[in-house]
């Protein structure tokens, strides 16, 4: 590259979904309807987790914080994809790109630790239950909470540093729908091999190492479970983990195809399609999972919502 005139790129066009003019507002209204809809639900959650005194056990103390999390992980993208669908403005600055991929990256992260988190949560619960209270206190959740989120956000900015130090030149079209790592990389006109290490090696430890400890979570839990001598008692212990474990199978399953790779992936359209699961999809699922099943939320809603029976 030395000698030659370069135009480096100070800003991005974020391809999305191209479609008709017609369908774009389509969509800007099928995605605002989600965006609210994610809000709405996150927020009743956490509203109702803070009314009710019976629900402040560590448990619901990590579906607070999973929904507050849910809150700003679709803030960080849906509303720039909204701007693109209703005005048509589909450039972002650099900066700007690194900001949300910052965020993005964070909060994904986070939610790796968080669910590591839960899954032990549900340990404790079912192979300790008569030292549950001892072990998981509500500063030890706390902890866990904090350790989630510092640990997201430290590991995401030294990898937003490395690919931000990368140069890029010529073509500024990300065929993304945000701004994603493998996208960026591929505009990337020097070298960007230590960046896409670091992005790998960062990406192994946030994921997969939160996926192990979730694993052997679960490998005790099902052993614990598999020992209680009645079906029915088995039912009822897998059950209180049924939700969590079906939110870890989707999340992973899209993360692991998506990232844990040494190369960055082709910026195909059908990669787009994944990224809608993980980005719009599971926040949309993950607090209908978690509490349509659970009685004990429900009563406490309605109760918030002032549709339970008056005493009698």
């Amino acid at each position: 590259m030395k000698g030659e005139n370069v135009t480096r790129v100070s800003t991005f066009i974020l391809l999305g979904f191209p479609t008709a003019p017609r369908l774009q507002y389509v969509l800007f209204f099928l995605f605002l309807l989600t965006y609210l809809f994610i809000w709405l639900e996150n927020m009743a959650i956490i509203l109702t987790i803070w009314s009710s005194t019976a629900l402040h056990r560590p448990m619901y103390y990590f579906l607070g914080s999973m929904s507050f999390l849910e809150i700003w992980y679709v803030s960080d993208i849906i509303p720039k994809m909204l701007d693109g669908f209703l005005l048509q403005r589909k450039c972002i600055s650099f900066v700007g790109c690194m900001i949300q991929l910052y965020f993005f990256i964070s909060l994904v992260g986070t939610e790796c630790v968080l669910l590591s988190s839960m899954a032990y949560d549900r340990y404790v619960a079912i192979c300790h239950p008569l030292r549950y209270q001892v072990i998981m206190t509500t500063g030890l959740c706390i902890q866990l909470v904090l350790f989630s989120f510092a640990s997201g956000f430290s590991i995401s900015m030294i990898k937003v540093y490395f690919i931000s130090s990368a140069t890029f030149c010529g073509s500024n079209v990300l065929n993304h729908f945000f701004c994603d790592i493998s996208p960026i990389l591929k505009l990337a006109c020097t070298d960007f091999s230590t960046a896409e290490l670091v992005d790998f090696i960062l990406g192994f430890i946030i994921l997969v190492f939160p996926l192990i400890a979730t694993i052997l979570s679960y490998a005790h839990i099902t052993l614990a479970v598999l020992r209680i001598p009645s079906a029915s008692g088995r039912w009822k212990a897998f059950s209180t983990c049924a939700s969590h474990l079906t939110v870890v199978t989707i999340f992973y399953m899209a993360m692991i195809f998506m990232y844990v790779r040494p190369k960055a992936i082709d910026t195909r359209s059908s990669n787009k399609l994944i990224s809608a699961v993980y980005t719009v999809l599971t926040p949309i699922i993950n607090p209908l999972i978690y509490c349509l099943r659970n009685k004990e939320f429900k009563d406490a809603l309605k109760k918030m919502l002032g549709l339970g029976h008056p005493p009698e």
